[in-house]
């Protein structure tokens, strides 16, 4: 995955799933194509397929389990969503955290299957222990900016600089509140290597010029 990226996280979005969610990866594709940076979007497993299928930047899908093929009623193998056309998979967000030794399964899975992990943390102190885990980088997300209107890099820098102080093998992505030109390039001049965005394009009202937007923070 080319750095400084952009990941586009759906959710479970209305307007960010199903046939929206198609569209959306389309525009997605389209501003990484007038601009030439790095974006990729997460979708649900259940969107997975029709995404990865209409579109060339890499997708993601939200979760993997830390399952393998076998008797698991309700989960996603990294295998399954890889023969679906995942290229990563965003792991331990605020909205779903998994236990430590789960985490670290499932991106050994992730890894066996041939899949990029994207996986998040809440504080500089979680993510160097997620870091340690060894996924492929390192969401910091304080789960009280989240879906909120002021970004962690103006109303926390100090959580960027504590975070990608300690985590030097990783690159660091900045999340929460993340939603203009400033907010992007505030925190890439503290460190981070791009962002990891959700409300600031699923709930725009033009999520092609949002992202155009945040491109040129980039």
């Amino acid at each position: 995955m080319r750095l400084p990226l952009i990941i586009v996280n759906c959710k479970a979005t209305k307007g960010a799933v199903g046939a929206d969610a198609v569209r959306l990866a389309k525009q997605c594709q389209a501003v990484a194509r007038q601009t030439g940076a790095s974006i990729a979007i997460a979708v649900q497993a259940i969107d997975l397929p029709a995404v990865a299928k209409a579109v060339s930047i890499p997708v993601l899908v939200e979760h993997v389990a830390s399952v393998g093929f076998g008797s698991y009623t309700g989960h996603l193998p990294a295998a399954l969503a890889k023969m679906h056309g995942a290229k990563g998979t965003l792991l331990n967000h605020s909205e779903h955290r998994l236990p430590k030794s789960i985490l670290r399964a499932s991106i050994k899975a992730a890894h066996d299957a041939g899949l990029w992990v994207c996986a998040c943390a809440n504080t500089p102190a979680d993510a160097r222990n997620v870091a340690a885990l060894g996924p492929d980088v390192v969401a910091i997300e304080p789960p009280e900016l989240i879906g909120g209107n002021v970004s962690v890099s103006k109303a926390k820098p100090g959580i960027l600089t504590a975070t990608t102080s300690r985590i030097k093998h990783i690159p660091v992505l900045c999340g929460a509140g993340v939603k203009t030109t400033e907010d992007v390039a505030i925190a890439r001049k503290l460190g981070t290597k791009g962002i990891l965005v959700a409300s600031g394009v699923t709930l725009a009202k033009n999520p092609a010029k949002a992202l155009r937007d945040l491109v040129n923070g980039l």
